[in-house]
């Protein structure tokens, strides 16, 4: 049987996201802004896996709580990552983006989706953005609904 070609850390990010779904799923409840914050962060790492990028680059690490009103918070992630293809135009990158998403997590379009795409999770409480502007240059970026901090 052969061995899945990805990548260990998105490997133990799907287990940690497969986990926190079923934790979820048992109590209903909303999760935490970590809980969240972490689901980001698997969700853009694995969507840059899913569409081949080459040399990722974190470019928000996010893991900090963003303060929010009544006392909650948000967290954030962004990545980059190069198309493999060198010259595909920004559109086509995010629409290759969307249809990897599609793949593995259950994001809905919250805009018209003309250039770029921005789609949220109600479930995971996060929010996507495909914001790539440059031919060849993928860019996600990512956020969290405002969570309770615990």
């Amino acid at each position: 049987m052969p061995r899945s070609n990805r990548s260990l850390p998105v490997r133990l990010g799907t287990v940690l996201l497969v986990t926190t779904l079923a934790v979820t799923a048992c109590g209903e409840r909303e999760p935490t802004a970590a809980e969240a914050g972490a689901t980001l962060k698997t969700h853009i790492l694995q969507l840059l896996d899913e569409v081949s990028a080459q040399n990722v680059q974190v470019t928000d690490p996010g893991g900090k709580d963003i303060p929010c009103a009544d006392g909650k918070a948000k967290r954030t992630f962004a990545a980059t990552g190069l198309d493999i293809a060198g010259q595909t135009n920004p559109r086509m990158l995010n629409t290759q983006m969307l249809g990897a998403l599609s793949g593995f997590a259950d994001y809905k379009m919250t805009g018209p989706g003309d250039e770029k795409f921005s789609v949220t999770s109600e479930a995971m409480k996060t929010l996507l953005h495909m914001d790539s502007s440059t031919d060849g240059q993928y860019i996600v970026r990512g956020e969290t609904e405002c969570l309770n901090r615990s």
